[in-house]
């Protein structure tokens, strides 16, 4: 990836995960470990690929605050718009309204919903032969459920290349590791089974996500990105734990994880110069 890019996507992600810690914060809530893992990729798709007549559908909802903090970074919600998280009268709820925000186009969060909602966008496209793609971030939790295969087939049988399914793959979930309430692996080899052509990133590494890109753009037929993050990524007292998934930041953690967020930027940034 070009340096300047690169180092443009570094500096966007700092400032979304920064504006959503602190979304979550003044709002007492929680799912800011899933917000952590979802962020790089979020502003890879927003800033990295899509164009702006795409769609980007994010399936796992309860990560809202990372969506709304990426589209005030893009201008489509003012700072006013954001303080307004999770407050009475908001239409920036817990997960994604319907019909109140153009870049929102359904209601997600009822979880395996999403893959589904993509599907259908993507058929219509194709139908009217455009070039606008949807992208659809899900959780791999959500895999559990048999609306995500359905879609999954759907997709497969109609060659939609035109939806980029990309999968948070942090390996936790609400009540524990995925592996230990619904085992998912092999997860490569049954999406394979399915039809899809299986692209592995890293999931916090923009480098990693560039490559899937162009893997995705010369492949004759629907691609799967299995993104691998960590959940809570950059706060260290709950870094892959699942606690991280409901819990919110307790007093003097946010002061604290915005700092260790800030330090692995520069660490990161850092590393982007020496390259050059």
């Amino acid at each position: 990836m070009n340096p300047s890019a690169h180092h443009d996507l570094l500096t966007k992600a700092l400032h979304i995960k920064k504006r959503f810690l602190a979304m979550y914060k003044s709002a007492g809530a929680g799912h800011v470990g899933c917000s952590l893992s979802v962020a790089e990729i979020l502003t890879f798709v927003r800033f990295g690929w899509m164009n702006d007549t795409d769609e980007i559908i994010l399936s796992k909802g309860h990560a809202a605050a990372a969506l709304y903090a990426m589209l005030a970074e893009d201008g489509t919600l003012s700072e006013t718009d954001i303080q307004s998280f999770y407050q009475n009268n908001t239409y920036l709820a817990a997960h994604p309204p319907v019909n109140k925000l153009k870049r929102i186009p359904f209601a997600t969060g009822s979880l395996g919903h999403g893959l589904s909602i993509a599907a259908g966008l993507g058929f219509a496209q194709k139908l009217k032969k455009t070039d606008k793609q949807i992208f659809c971030i899900t959780s791999d939790g959500e895999i559990n459920e048999g609306s995500t295969w359905e879609a999954a087939l759907f997709i497969a049988h109609h060659q939609l290349t035109n939806v980029i399914w990309l999968i948070d793959r942090n390996r936790l979930q609400g009540f524990g590791r995925t592996e230990d309430v619904m085992k998912l692996e092999p997860l490569d080899k049954k999406l394979e089974a399915f039809g899809f052509n299986v692209v592995q990133a890293d999931g916090h590494d923009f480098d990693s996500l560039q490559l899937s890109k162009q893997k995705a753009m010369v492949s004759s037929i629907p691609v799967a990105i299995i993104c691998n993050t960590v959940k809570g990524h950059g706060w260290t007292t709950y870094e892959n734990q699942v606690d991280c998934h409901y819990l919110p930041m307790k007093d003097g953690e946010y002061e604290l994880v915005v700092k260790e967020v800030e330090s692995d930027f520069a660490k990161r940034i850092n590393d982007l110069e020496i390259k050059k």
